[in-house]
């Protein structure tokens, strides 16, 4: 259950953050269709206005003749028009109507804005037997319709954005999935899952990525296990003459001279046996053998063989037992006490609290590279670390796995290196209270 609340919690965290791929492509989708929006109102406010203005002048136009007949005593056809028409004269025409008729003897109109109270009005100025006639047109109705047109069209804009977003949305998350596969699938390669594929179909651009990273899979994994195969016929072809190196040194007369081949034959015998455990680990034929294991004692033994029992504090919080493989547990913790022993700097402490065991010395602490790309055989990282051959973390890491735990490698405050191995719990196995703990609800 928790680690299902901490899914959807990531799930839901990368879906609102505005960082993400889809709301880049939503913002663009929305931008585009507002743009669409604005040029379409635009152009059909502008047509529609265009239209209202022209129908308004043809009107004010009739008007103006109408009123122009009726002032000459004439009998005015007024057919089609909105009633009998008033007109104005002399000085009551409006000074704008006036300076745009001029001296000219032919009629003008012109679109009233001035006072919006009364709204928009369209006026028609002309002369008849030298009197300048004007009428008036209200424009107010074709106003309120330009308007509405405007709202309406607001609206279907917003309309538009609902649907189109999520739609949007939804087409970038079928997307976005197969590029978080392809991301899921690259991290589970770089944390060891040779095997790890993306196995895309298509024939688009994600396709073609993860067609790549399949690929680039295979041939790491070609070339790993050539590297490996590599190791493991090296090692196993070093037994033979090695063992003969042995017998040979053990029949050479006592003296400081054989003290020394002596021990560069254990050195050399202890690198080929770690070359052969670093190639069983790499081959995955290993299996823990699970058993019920206490791990104070297995820890404090530990340490006791190692020959560091005067070097090394050994804490131990309860009675922990875990259910995990005891030869393998034995080599991560020994490994890690004898790398903080060598490479690190005094006291040397191992905490043993539940299924944790936490192995701290007082040295510089792990170099930046181990820390960003793990533990390699053969690159001990920093001088500082001390002068081995890098294959004790290596093959700590390796029985990890094997035992389905989980090693961290960190530095600790204010100095020291810190690796902490994590068992796993057993989920039928009750929490085991000790005598020094109390027992809350």
């Amino acid at each position: 259950m928790a680690r299902d609340a901490v899914r959807d919690r990531r799930a839901l965290l990368r879906f609102v953050d505005p960082r993400s791929l889809r709301w880049k492509i939503a913002a663009g989708v929305a931008a585009a269709a507002c743009a669409m929006a604005v040029g379409i109102g635009v152009l059909v406010h502008q047509r529609t206005e265009e239209r209202a203005l022209g129908i308004g002048r043809g009107t004010a136009a009739r008007e103006f003749e109408l009123a122009k007949a009726e002032f000459l005593g004439e009998q005015p056809d007024s057919s089609g028009l909105r009633g009998r028409p008033d007109y104005i004269v002399g000085d009551e025409v409006p000074d704008p109507l006036l300076d745009r008729l001029g001296s000219s003897s032919t009629p003008v109109t012109w679109y009233d804005t001035r006072n919006p109270l009364q709204g928009p009005a369209m006026w028609a100025a002309g002369r008849a037997d030298g009197t300048v006639l004007a009428v008036r047109v209200d424009m107010v109705g074709e106003q309120l319709s330009l308007e509405a047109l405007d709202r309406h069209i607001r609206y279907a804009a917003i309309a538009t954005l609902a649907v189109v977003v999520p739609l949007t949305l939804l087409a970038a998350e079928l997307v976005l999935r197969r590029l978080r596969r392809v991301a899921g699938t690259a991290r589970r390669i770089r944390h060891g899952d040779l095997d790890a594929r993306t196995e895309g179909r298509g024939h688009d651009e994600i396709s073609e990525i993860s067609s790549a990273v399949d690929h680039m899979a295979d041939a790491l994994q070609e070339r790993l296990r050539g590297e490996q195969r590599f190791t493991a016929d090296v090692a196993h072809e070093l037994r033979t003459p090695l063992t003969g190196l042995v017998t040979s040194a053990s029949l050479l007369s006592e003296s400081e001279a054989t003290d020394l081949v002596r021990d560069r034959v254990r050195v050399l015998r202890g690198l080929v046996d770690d070359l052969l455990e670093i190639s069983r680990l790499d081959a995955g034929a290993e299996r823990a053998d699970v058993q019920p294991v206490p791990l104070g004692e297995l820890v404090t033994e530990s340490v006791r063989r190692a020959g560091l029992a005067d070097h090394v504090t050994v804490t131990v919080v309860g009675r922990p037992v875990a259910e995990t493989d005891p030869r393998r547990l034995d080599r991560v913790v020994t490994n890690l006490v004898l790398n903080a022993h060598r490479h690190g700097g005094t006291p040397v402490e191992v905490t043993v609290d539940g299924t944790t065991i936490a192995v701290r010395d007082h040295g510089p602490g792990f170099p930046e590279d181990l820390l960003r790309h793990g533990p390699q055989r053969f690159h001990t990282a920093a001088a500082e670390r001390g002068h081995g051959h890098g294959l004790g973390l290596t093959i700590a890491t390796g029985h990890t796995r094997v035992l389905n735990a989980h090693l961290t490698l960190t530095n600790a405050t204010p100095q020291g290196a810190l690796a902490t191995l994590t068992l796993p719990r057993p989920p039928s196995t009750p929490h085991r209270y000790t005598d020094d703990e109390g027992r809350h609800p």
